[in-house]
């Protein structure tokens, strides 16, 4: 009796062990993707496409003035293009327009485009028509003559209903020849920078020159007070201190591309839209904006900082 119980009890304990033990479970399987196919990769919606012709997104610090210094442009221009009531009021991801519209549509509302006209190795089709042969008349040799005679061979009489008709024919398949307009003129530019003439704006000895992403221009010691005179002839673009690193600042446009600006000065001596020439004095020189007494001088090609001694006599 007491092995029977033994052998009960030994039975349980297998029972209950096997129970107790986890089995292997198997893998989740997405029915939905097919075995053969790779893992499936999140894939972000594409970003909205903005036309960047000419048009900058505001960042952090910029402001309107530092904008047109950038593109070259006046920042009274931004003002009209962006049709803004506060030039100071311009806010982070705003997008604006820095670069002049397009010419739109002629005013007139003619189309100018070209029209389409048939290729010149494929001459159109020649249309034969001819009059309704229904009317009958009596066999004789010469109206079977003239019925064999080939369309274009046949003499109608003046005045006859078939002549009127051909002659309206002939109207209505001849074809007009519309010229292609002639393309507009490209205007020239208001100055060519090849023969603007340029000068140093200020004497002194140059401290810093031009690195492209470190200094933009070149910077030149003198003294408190002293003559900043225009580099070359021009139309003062902007006279302010509303540029952040660059205090009392001046800046001349000489072309339709070519820019100078004048940084750091005392006072400045001319106003905006004043037209300047070469060694005009525009300001003097200080220390607005910067720890030492210095001008630092750019000159801007499309808005880009170039090398100002690509343009500088040599000293």
């Amino acid at each position: 009796m007491s092995k029977k119980i033994s052998a009960l009890i030994l039975g349980s304990s297998v029972l209950l062990a096997a129970c107790s033990s986890v089995p292997n479970q198997a893998p989740v399987v997405d029915r939905h993707v097919a075995s053969s196919s790779k893992p499936a990769v999140a894939v972000e919606p594409p970003p909205v496409v903005r036309d960047e012709r000419g048009m900058y997104t505001v960042k952090k610090g910029d402001t309107l003035i530092r904008i047109a210094l950038e593109f070259g442009q006046n920042y009274r221009d931004l003002v009209s293009w962006n049709n803004l009531s506060n030039p100071n009021d311009i806010k982070v991801d705003q997008v604006l327009r820095v670069l002049p519209p397009e010419a739109g549509a002629s005013s007139s509302g003619v189309q100018t485009g070209a029209i389409a006209m048939p290729p010149a190795d494929k001459p159109a089709p020649v249309v034969r028509k001819s009059e309704p042969r229904g009317d009958k008349k009596a066999y004789s040799e010469s109206a079977l003559a003239e019925l064999q005679r080939p369309d274009g061979a046949k003499a109608d009489k003046p005045g006859s209903k078939a002549g009127a008709a051909a002659g309206a024919a002939a109207v209505a398949e001849t074809v007009v020849t519309v010229p292609a307009p002639a393309p507009a003129p490209v205007p020239a530019p208001a100055v060519e920078e090849e023969k603007l003439s340029w000068m140093w704006p200020a004497d002194g000895k140059v401290i810093a020159t031009f690195d492209e992403g470190k200094n933009k221009g070149v910077d030149i010691a003198g003294k408190a007070g002293q003559p900043v005179v225009a580099a070359g002839a021009g139309k003062v673009m902007y006279a302010g201190s509303g540029i952040r690193g660059y205090g009392n600042l001046v800046i001349v446009k000489h072309s339709n591309s070519l820019l100078s600006a004048y940084a750091h000065n005392r006072s400045i001596v001319v106003k905006e839209g004043n037209t300047v020439t070469k060694g005009q004095q525009i300001a003097e020189m200080g220390d607005s904006d910067t720890d030492t007494v210095k001008l630092h001088f750019e000159i801007r090609q499309q808005g880009k900082p170039v090398d100002p001694s690509r343009f500088l006599p040599n000293r």
